[in-house]
């Protein structure tokens, strides 16, 4: 995992925290604030949800460049040793 992509859940997580804090700080009735609360988790969720997407989807890139890699180097491998071996 790349060091913005943890920063970037990290923040999206401390942000959906602070707004439930807020929300529960909020004068407001319990209903409204139970409400405020339900919709600002839904929000965090998705944000959340997105960004496991987006991780999933690095992660792919990152497993097939490296799978890319090591099949090149096993084909130089490859050409070196018939290159020894006659």
């Amino acid at each position: 995992m790349s060091d913005n992509t943890s920063k970037l859940v990290w923040f999206l997580a401390g942000a959906a925290l602070g707004a439930a804090i807020a929300t529960l700080y909020a004068p407001a009735a319990g209903a409204e604030t139970r409400r405020r609360i339900a919709a600002r988790t839904a929000e965090g969720r998705e944000s959340l949800l997105e960004s496991g997407k987006e991780l999933i989807e690095r992660g792919r890139e990152l497993y097939e460049m490296g799978r890319q890699i090591a099949d090149e180097a096993a084909e130089l491998f490859e050409r070196g040793r018939k290159l020894v071996h006659g």
